[in-house]
């Protein structure tokens, strides 16, 4: 199980535990985290599900794919370096931890 912290624009934080299988965008829907859109139900075609992984993050996350990284540019809110579609970021134990800021918009 692991415990993900979702940073909301006004400062506000939603904590959720979630076991594997799912992704950080799943999660954020079974939990009901406002902020992640995800129109494409995560299938990275449609960067709705846009986060920024918190900028000290440790926690090891999966490499971005081409696909990713092309969708990044297409996204709502401003792409930064810390920018990630929570769709591909597998929840698995080793994401215990794992802080991500929603940003202020997803349409």
């Amino acid at each position: 199980m692991a415990k993900i912290t979702f940073k909301h624009p006004d400062g506000a934080e939603t904590v959720v535990d979630v076991t594997p299988p799912n992704t950080v965008m799943r999660a954020a829907k079974l939990h009901g985290v406002d902020g992640i859109v995800a129109q494409c139900g995560g299938s990275a075609q449609c960067g709705t599900c846009h986060v920024y992984v918190s900028p000290d993050n440790e926690v090891p996350l999966p490499r971005m794919d081409a696909v990713e990284d092309d969708v990044l540019y297409g996204t709502y809110s401003p792409r930064r370096e810390t920018s990630r579609l929570s769709c591909q970021l597998p929840v698995s134990d080793e994401l215990d931890g794992l802080v991500v800021h929603l940003p202020e918009g997803q349409l």
